[in-house]
């Protein structure tokens, strides 16, 4: 399974609470929902439909989990909310007990054996799986070399601070740009892989 991260971004590189106000406001953050005004259903709705389409399972850090299962069982009926509640689930985190997984098809994996899990179905079979916000976990993987694609859905604003999914390590990591998108709405959808390794 490739493993590939769908965010909603600034043109900062925020990720954070792209959905509604009170999404996640740590640190103070005020600008909760600032994805609405510039989200369209052609290019931006698009490129999530595009997504989920290839996967196979979602994975998700335990915010991003709960609040995805707070919200998509109550839409029931519509095409993208049922794949949303029937598609595989994976949560990462130390703190949730399997008793409070009660979003269909979800599967917790322990924090602490997240890395050796991920790896290991990494080399599995099958469609991608897919993280969709989840910053912790998105930079997690990137620092440990294990996303092979992103999909930057990337606003015309600048948010001034918040979470990111980049490393901040000081390693190099080298992309590969497969395709842009530019939206009605001037949101550009940007498609990176894994850039092939040089002598």
């Amino acid at each position: 399974m490739r493993i590939v991260i769908c965010e909603f971004m600034s043109l900062d590189g925020v990720v954070q609470a792209p959905g509604g106000p009170d999404e996640d406001t740590d640190g103070g953050f005020a600008h909760g929902g600032w994805t609405h005004p510039f989200f369209d259903p052609e290019v931006v709705g698009g490129a999530w439909d595009a997504a989920l389409e290839k996967a196979d399972a979602l994975l998700y850090g335990r915010r991003t989990w709960k609040a995805m299962a707070g919200a998509w069982p109550d839409r029931a009926g519509d095409p993208f909310a049922d794949r949303m509640n029937s598609i595989r689930k994976y949560v990462v985190s130390a703190t949730l007990t399997d008793a409070e997984l009660t979003w269909e098809n979800s599967t917790r994996i322990p924090g602490e054996e997240a890395i050796a899990h991920l790896r290991k179905l990494r080399e599995t079979d099958g469609g991608d799986l897919l993280v969709m916000g989840s910053p912790t976990l998105a930079r997690t993987l990137l620092q440990e070399g294990l996303a092979d694609e992103l999909i930057l859905i990337v606003m015309p604003v600048v948010l001034g601070g918040g979470k990111t999914i980049f490393p901040g390590d000081g390693a190099k990591h080298t992309l590969e740009l497969i395709s842009t998108t530019t939206s009605g709405t001037g949101v550009n959808v940007c498609v990176y892989r894994r850039a092939a390794e040089k002598d």
